[in-house]
């Protein structure tokens, strides 16, 4: 635990010193080819940082802000665009925290609406919620040995879910606290989605779907556009999106699971999504985007895929590696140096309720 520590704090200071060396040479070089030059062997750096920790929660954090996030921000702000491209140039602290958190600049007012105020306090009471849900689902797993495993499989769905929602909320409201600066929100209640192109578009892990659309579908789209019918540009562009998020997730996997082949399962479970999609969006222009399928039985049906397709391919690999017993011990270790300042190994901590 101690030695994973220092290699976190190392970690993060070389990628400080990173983003400060990325935000001077802006000064000097202009955009375009020659930045991309100068910045592309801090993308591939930032590849290589999250190698250093095992432990999945800083591990796992660390690759989500650096390689997940940074990465394509960095691209984009070597050619202009993107969040981190400002006239006149971003100040170095607010440079560095739109590079590595999911954010945007909040918007100055002097009055808030009743609007306003009342989605904080809707915010406030769904964070209460989810908070109390993932408390059961920790409980729930007390019994997993009685229960069925498909079951176990679908609180592991919501799970995921409540716990994003919940530790990037929190952020959320860190960063807003002591900046002008405002997270983006994670998600926009997915359980509500009405089709598959709702759900990844508009309403699952918005922060890391925007920056896919700036670096992949958009420059898909628009080099394909003059290739083929415009109507059918979004086809290559949706699954060159979705081939470059199952490549972040098979990453993503070889970081957390003891540096193991990969699978292919995560590329497999995305192409699939990209597919359908693809399917999905061809059938509306077919119909010149009319409604075929009422909104209450076209979303419960994309969600039970979302959920078949995670159940068949996105899990397995996590808990082939018992990534849940791995995280359980985690977060005692944890505990216990909050608690009492006691630097303990995970391998030397058991989880009762696993």
């Amino acid at each position: 635990m101690e030695g994973e520590i220092h290699n976190f704090i190392v970690v993060w200071t070389i990628v400080l010193a990173s983003l400060c060396y990325s935000h001077t040479i802006a000064k000097f070089i202009p955009k375009g080819k020659s930045r991309f030059v100068a910045i592309f062997p801090i993308v591939c750096l930032f590849f290589i940082l999250p190698l250093y920790l095992t432990s999945i929660n800083l591990g796992a954090t660390t690759f989500f802000f650096i390689t997940g996030l940074a990465t394509f921000k960095l691209i984009l702000f070597a050619f202009g665009k993107g969040p981190l491209s400002s006239t006149p140039p971003l100040p170095l602290s607010t440079f560095i925290s739109l590079a590595c958190l999911p954010i945007k600049l909040k918007k100055s007012s002097k009055t808030k609406d009743v609007k306003t105020i009342k989605k904080a306090t809707n915010s406030t009471f769904n964070l209460v919620t989810k908070i109390t849900l993932l408390a059961i689902l920790i409980r729930v797993y007390n019994y997993k040995d009685n229960l069925h495993p498909k079951f176990i499989l679908f609180c592991y769905c919501i799970n995921i879910y409540i716990m994003l929602e919940v530790i990037l909320n929190i952020v959320r409201a860190a960063v807003r606290g002591v900046s002008r600066v405002d997270l983006d929100p994670p998600f926009n209640e997915p359980y509500l989605t009405s089709s598959l192109q709702d759900f990844w578009g508009k309403r699952w892990n918005l922060m890391v779907s925007n920056i896919l659309r700036l670096t992949v579908y958009d420059p898909v789209r628009l080099f394909v556009a003059d290739r083929i019918p415009s109507m059918w540009a979004p086809i290559p562009a949706v699954l060159a999106t979705f081939f470059a998020s199952g490549l972040v997730h098979e990453l993503l996997l070889y970081y957390i699971i003891e540096r193991l082949k990969p699978s292919g399962e995560a590329m497999m479970f995305f192409l699939i999504h990209g597919v359908a999609l693809s399917v999905e969006i061809v059938i509306k222009k077919m119909f010149n985007d009319k409604i075929l399928v009422p909104r209450i039985i076209s979303g419960p049906l994309a969600l039970a895929f979302i959920i078949f397709t995670s159940f068949w391919l996105f899990f397995p690999p996590f808990l082939r590696s018992n990534t849940e017993f791995k995280l359980c011990t985690e977060y005692i270790a944890f505990f216990k140096f909050i608690r009492y300042g006691q630097l303990i190994s995970p391998t030397n901590i058991t989880c009762s309720f696993l």
